[in-house]
C-alpha cells in the first residue's frame, strides 16, 4: 500500500510539474483585465473543460499497449496526418512555454540576484544551459526532483498565503470589466496545459495504471485552488498596478515560487519533446536532445533580437493554438481509440456527438475570442 500511494504522489507530481509552470505567472495580470470575479469563472470552466480531455486522454493511453507519446496516439487512432497535426500542435505548445519560461525564469533570477531585470538575458542562457545538461538524463533524474520541486511549490504557497493575508486589498477584487471576460481564455488555457504528460504518466504508474483517473483529477483540482490562491493574493495586493510577471513586483518568496515551478515545468517539457522523437520518429537520444534544447534557445534570442518578446502574448497565442488543437485532436482520438485500442482500459469516459461538438466549440470559441483581444 505505501508503494502505491508513493507512485500515486509521484505520478500526480509530475503531472503537477507539467502543469504549473509560467502559465500561471501571467495568469493575475490577464484576470486584473477583466476582475476577479471574471477571471474566476474563467479559471473553474477552463479547468473543467481540460480535465474532462484530460480523462479522455488517459483513457487513450490505457487502451493502448506500447508507449508512445501524442503523435503516436495521433498515428495509431487518426492516421499519417494526424500525427503530422498532432506533432505541430504539441512542438508549438512546448516550445511556446519553454520561450515563455525562458523570459520568465531570466527575469526572476536577474531580480533575485541583482535587485533588478538588466542581467534578465543574460540569467535566461545559463538557465537554458544547465537546464540543457540537466535535461540529457531525462526521466530518472525527473523522478528524483519533480517531488521535492512539488512539496517546496506548496510549503510556499502556504507561506505566501500567510504573508499576503493581512496585506490584501479586498477593493482590488471587486474591478469588473465585461468587454474584457474572455481575455483571460487564452494564458489560462495555457496554464492548466498538461496533455505531453499523460504517456510520461503511464509510465511512472508501471502496474498501478487504475491510478491514471485519480492523478489527472488530483493534479487538476491542485493546479486550480493553486492559481485561485496566488491570483487572489496578487491582484489583492497589486489590484491595477500587477505587471504581467506577477511574481517580481511582489518580493523573494514569490519569485522563488516561479524560479520553482519553471525549473520543474521546463524539465518535464524537455524531456516529454525528446521523448516524442525517440518514441514517435525513432530518434536516435543524442540527436532528439539536441534538436530539442535548440530550438527554443534560437526563438528566444530572435524574439531578443528583435524586441518582440511578450510573456503574455506568447502564453496566449501557445494556449489557444496548442491547447485547442490539441484539445479536439484528443477528443477524436478518444472515439476511435474505443474501437480500436488493443487493450482494455482501467476506467472508460462516457462519449457522444454532443460531448464532442460542445468541448470542440469551447475550445474554437477560445481561440476567436483571443484573436479579437489580440487585434484590438
Amino acid at each position: 500500500m505505501a508503494q502505491k500511494q508513493i507512485g500515486t504522489f509521484i505520478s500526480t507530481s509530475a503531472l503537477l510539474g507539467t502543469i504549473i509552470g509560467a502559465g500561471f505567472l501571467g495568469i493575475p495580470y490577464m484576470v486584473m483585465q477583466s476582475g476577479f470575479t471574471l477571471g474566476l469563472i474563467n479559471l473553474i470552466f477552463i479547468a473543467l473543460v481540460v480535465t474532462i480531455t484530460m480523462l479522455y486522454l488517459g483513457e487513450v493511453a490505457l487502451r493502448t499497449k506500447e508507449n508512445c507519446h501524442l503523435s503516436g496516439y495521433a498515428e495509431k487512432y487518426i492516421g499519417k496526418k494526424g500525427k503530422k497535426i498532432m506533432f505541430f500542435s504539441v512542438a508549438f505548445g512546448v516550445y511556446s512555454a519553454i520561450v515563455a519560461y525562458l523570459i520568465a525564469e531570466g527575469e526572476s533570477l536577474s531580480q533575485i540576484f541583482f535587485g533588478n531585470q538588466n542581467y534578465a538575458i543574460l540569467m535566461s542562457l545559463l538557465f537554458w544551459f544547465f537546464l540543457s545538461i540537466i535535461s540529457y538524463y531525462g526521466l530518472i533524474f525527473l523522478k528524483k526532483v519533480e517531488p521535492i520541486g512539488i512539496i517546496l511549490l506548496f510549503i510556499l504557497i502556504i507561506s505566501i498565503s500567510i504573508l499576503f493575508f493581512g496585506k490584501t486589498n479586498i477593493e482590488n477584487l471587486n474591478y469588473v470589466n465585461w468587454g474584457n471576460i474572455f481575455m483571460p481564455f487564452g494564458v489560462i488555457l495555457f496554464a492548466f496545459l498538461g496533455f505531453t504528460a499523460i504517456p510520461e504518466i503511464k509510465i511512472i504508474l508501471g502496474e498501478n495504471k487504475r491510478f491514471m483517473k485519480k492523478t489527472i483529477i488530483q493534479a487538476y483540482s491542485l493546479s486550480l485552488i493553486t492559481y485561485i490562491v496566488f491570483t487572489f493574493f496578487v491582484l489583492g495586493h497589486n489590484g491595477k498596478a500587477t505587471p504581467e510577471l506577477a511574481t517580481i513586483s511582489l518580493g523573494t518568496p514569490f519569485i522563488l515560487l516561479g524560479i520553482v515551478t519553471i525549473f520543474n515545468s521546463y524539465l518535464a517539457l524537455t524531456n516529454s519533446a525528446i521523448d516524442t522523437l525517440k518514441f514517435d520518429f525513432n530518434w536516435k537520444k543524442a540527436s532528439a536532445w539536441i534538436l530539442a534544447i535548440s530550438i527554443p534557445i534560437v526563438l528566444f534570442s530572435f524574439l531578443q533580437i528583435t524586441n518582440s518578446a511578450s510573456f503574455t502574448l506568447i502564453l496566449s497565442i501557445g494556449g489557444v493554438i496548442s491547447g485547442g488543437l490539441t484539445g479536439i485532436l484528443i477528443l477524436i482520438m478518444a472515439k476511435n481509440a474505443k474501437l480500436l485500442g488493443d487493450r482494455n482500459p482501467e476506467y472508460s469516459m462516457p462519449y457522444s456527438n454532443w460531448i464532442f461538438y460542445l468541448l470542440s466549440a469551447i475550445y474554437v470559441a477560445g481561440a476567436i475570442f483571443e484573436i479579437f483581444y489580440l487585434c484590438q
